[in-house]
């Protein structure tokens, strides 16, 4: 198995400049950069841990904001070297899927969704270039 690392913890918000404010004033993370999501609706913010730069969090603002304090976690993202190879794999196995195909986003990442045992999302992430 080729997974790496924690990528990124995905959480939900209502406005995304109000999120990266608290995270990065009342948190101290470093914020990275903020790109609109492929499908033109979402937008994406991914902050950093100052010297660990390894691990961050992204915020997701237009996917759903109304969920309860207990769902606002959306998904794990796991590193993958070769993602290709990573979803062939978990295909072939008995995993529900959420994605069928690999998302690429406008700066070259590439993730795929499956769900955990208890219905959890989770992502097998191949990073692309910061904006």
């Amino acid at each position: 198995m080729a997974v790496k690392k924690i990528e990124h913890i995905g959480i939900m918000v209502k406005n995304i400049e109000v999120s990266v404010a608290f995270y990065t004033e009342v948190l101290g993370l470093v914020h990275t950069y903020t790109m609109t999501h492929t499908n033109g609706v979402i937008r994406l913010a991914f902050l950093a841990f100052p010297g660990h730069e390894e691990t961050e969090i992204e915020l997701v603002e237009g996917y759903n904001d109304s969920l309860p304090a207990e769902g606002k976690v959306h998904h794990i993202a796991l590193t993958v070297d070769d993602l290709d190879a990573e979803v062939e794999r978990i295909k072939g196995l008995p995993v529900k899927l959420r994605d069928t195909e690999i998302t690429t986003l406008p700066n070259g990442a590439r993730y795929f969704f499956f769900y955990g045992p208890d219905g959890e999302i989770l992502e097998l992430f191949q990073p692309g270039q910061p904006l």
